[in-house]
């Protein structure tokens, strides 16, 4: 069996590792990327998909589906097993149909982008 290492001890090996690991020349949040906006960055990006159109409609077909599923399924009947493991596979079967729902849209929509793509090259050969 391992020996348990003492709180003290541990943090100080930590440190040394911390002090160790860091590259002369400062952090690299100082320095700017060229042509970034000011102000902008990786979770204003992420915060805009996620109130983008798309993104709430995917999120209520998957919701949509997975309470299909459990309306499909019910809880009230019987089956094999005992409670928690009938629950269990009901919500592992709801996020499958939430998966499936959600796979069937995002291709609906890039068909739709691709014919749409077609057509707008089409009209500018003419």
């Amino acid at each position: 069996m391992a020996k348990k290492a003492s709180a003290k001890s541990s943090n100080a090996g930590a440190k040394a590792k911390k002090a160790s690991a860091k590259k002369p020349g400062g952090s690299r949040g100082s320095k700017s990327r060229a042509g970034a906006k000011p102000g902008s960055s990786k979770s204003d990006g992420f915060i805009g998909l996620l109130q983008s159109p798309l993104v709430a409609e995917l999120v209520a077909v998957a919701a949509t589906a997975a309470l299909a599923s459990f309306a499909e399924r019910g809880f009230a009947g019987s089956g094999g097993g005992g409670k928690g493991k009938r629950a269990g596979k009901a919500v592992k079967d709801a996020g499958k149909a939430a998966a499936a729902a959600v796979g069937r849209r995002l291709s609906t929509e890039i068909d739709e982008i691709k014919k749409a793509a077609k057509s707008a090259k089409g009209g500018a050969k003419a």
